[in-house]
């Protein structure tokens, strides 16, 4: 990689007209002899096609384009970073375990002014990325490595929004790389042992959440980190051996049974990639393990090595087959990119050939397998290894799990995207309650609390909302998602099918009501205020008002006709109001 301050410094290569207002250079860092020829082509289907042949050596794609009214670079490692930064800052390394080399640049208006991937979302690349101060442009400047065929690089025409952008994108990837199956259980509420109890957990307190879980509508149970000998501290030095505790699991498969008769689905967490010094198993697999994990306590096993392969793969089968469960969480497969770049073998190819193994002895021994990912390796290249697609850790966080959950599902090829597990205090109001859930709404939710302990309007409130997302389960998950402007945090996102539309609202937010275009409208409150403000267009009407406090208790019902223009509706905060059209519009 370049390694000039900025990229206006970078050794120059010649710039020729791309795409809209985009511009491309090429060239093969380190090869100045080497001259890389590119094509862009446009089939009849789905986004443009950028070819770049090098001859087996590295290419360097930049792009560039003009400022205009440059908003926000959207790419699946920003986090809370979705502004523009300067092109001396920006910069993400990516492989399948550690992000797809993704990005979009977009203006004020939403519209997209670049939207780009990396064909192959596999191997190791750099991306950097910002606005050039001297040149008062945009760029992105990705580097592939060496591959015996061309470079390909998936671009979008301008389009209206980023969820727009990305959409060819996903239809692209999800014929590029056919997901792994989605059984009904991947799309099904699913309750979480992790903040609930850490890793203080045991059979008997899984078990007494697991009736009210199924009750509530939850159809999956995750035994989460605890289960194990070593596990506790809160660290993973313990991690490698994977054996259940005889304190707290003196019969770990009758456990699952009992919890699987409950009408449950059962998973258990594993990560089978960490191991710790306090591991009976440690001196055996140290060697294969020489770099320490980012997570404390623990080193994390080579996936390069065919032994570490094997090893993973053997794991993970004798958990299923030995203790009868449904699937696994598969934790921390992002720790394998602490190898990348060291020379020794791409770590994102070696994790496919894992990957690939994994999945195929599991389906072995168990029909209808879930596995659980979560970010960053939630990508299209890892569409073909996991169905449920979970966001990363926010405890207690509704905006998170709403922004890190759209985030997902922008790019999500196959899988059902999961929030992160809600959690709230036993003293928290119920409005409180309902904002975790709201933020879990256009996924799938996984709750985390003791719910033997929970008070009677929590419970109602989960009931309620749960029973909601139910109900409209496929028009959240299946239908037409458009969140808006990234660097916004997505505080109005709308899901569409047919004549149908949700709207969650989490800001003070103005809301348009199309009745020429939706009869059935529901309006969800997520934010700090008792009404929502609505914009009627396409004509006046009647409608059939129905308002729900965040516990789902009636409230008063608005007026039945709504004319065209502004006005407030009064809605509390943690509530909905659902609107049938009846008449109109006029």
């Amino acid at each position: 990689m370049n390694d000039t301050v900025t990229t206006a410094h970078a050794a120059p290569a010649p710039t020729e007209p791309l795409l809209d207002e985009v511009s491309i250079a090429v060239l093969s860092p380190g090869h100045p002899e080497v001259r890389p020829r590119w094509e862009l082509t446009s089939p009849p289907d789905g986004p443009r096609m950028l070819s770049v042949r090098a001859d087996g050596f590295p290419v360097e794609i930049r792009l560039s384009v003009p400022l205009g009214d440059a908003a926000g670079y959207w790419h699946p490692q920003g986090g809370w970073r979705r502004t523009l930064v300067a092109d001396w800052e920006g910069l993400s390394r990516v492989c399948l375990v550690d992000g797809p080399a993704v990005g979009c640049l977009y203006e004020h208006s939403g519209a997209t002014l670049l939207a780009f991937a990396a064909a192959d979302p596999v191997p190791e690349a750099t991306v950097r990325f910002g606005v050039s101060e001297e040149n008062d442009t945009h760029v992105v400047h990705l580097t592939l490595p060496a591959s015996d065929g061309p470079h390909r690089l998936l671009l979008v025409p301008r389009a209206p929004s980023v969820a727009a952008a990305m959409r060819p994108l996903r239809t692209w990837f999800a014929a590029a790389f056919p997901p792994m199956p989605v059984p009904d259980a991947a799309r099904l509420p699913v309750y979480s042992t992790w903040y609930a109890f850490n890793q203080d957990v045991t059979a008997e307190a899984v078990e007494a959440q697991a009736g009210p879980a199924a009750e509530l509508g939850c159809g999956v149970l995750i035994l989460d980190d605890g289960w194990q000998l070593f596990g506790n501290g809160r660290g993973y030095a313990g991690c490698g051996d994977w054996q259940p505790d005889p304190a707290k699991f003196p019969d770990l498969a009758g456990h699952v049974a009992r919890v699987r008769d409950r009408g449950l689905r059962y998973l258990l967490w594993t990560a089978p990639l960490l191991l710790g010094p306090e591991a009976d198993c440690h001196d055996r697999w140290a060697s294969s393990a020489p770099a320490p994990a980012t997570v404390p306590g623990a080193f994390v096993l080579d996936p390069r090595l065919p032994e570490v392969r094997r090893h993973v793969v053997e794991l993970c089968v004798s958990l299923v087959r030995e203790y009868g469960v449904d699937g696994l969480k598969l934790d921390f497969l992002d720790e394998a990119a602490v190898y990348a770049g060291d020379g020794a073998g791409d770590v994102g190819l070696a994790m496919t050939g894992l990957l690939t193994e994994v999945r195929r002895a599991l389906e072995a021994v168990r029909p209808g397998l879930l596995l659980e990912l979560r970010q960053p390796y939630v990508g299209p290249g890892m569409a073909p290894f996991g169905n449920m697609l979970r966001s990363f850790d926010c405890p207690a966080d509704a905006t998170a799990n709403r922004v890190r959950t759209l985030d997902t599902s922008l790019l999500a090829v196959g899988g059902a995207v999961h929030s992160d597990m809600l959690m709230w205090s036993r003293s928290a109001p119920v409005e409180a309650v309902a904002r975790q859930l709201i933020g879990s709404l256009h996924a799938v939710p996984q709750l985390s609390v003791r719910l033997d302990e929970a008070p009677p309007e929590h419970l109602a409130a989960v009931r309620f909302w749960l029973g909601r997302w139910h109900r409209h389960r496929e028009l959240l998950l299946d239908g037409l998602v458009e969140p808006g402007r990234p660097d916004e945090l997505y505080p109005v996102v709308v899901a569409a099918r047919g004549e149908e539309c949700l709207v969650s609202v989490h800001g003070d937010r103005v809301v348009e009501l199309d009745f020429a275009a939706y009869r059935r409208v529901l309006l969800v409150n997520g934010s700090d205020r008792d009404r929502v403000v609505v914009d009627v267009t396409g004509g006046s009407g009647l409608v059939a008002a129905r308002v729900h406090g965040p516990d789902g208790r009636m409230m008063d019902d608005p007026l039945p006709l709504l004319p065209e223009g502004p006005r407030p509706l009064a809605v509390p905060r943690g509530g909905l109001v659902s609107l049938v059209l009846t008449e109109g519009p006029r």
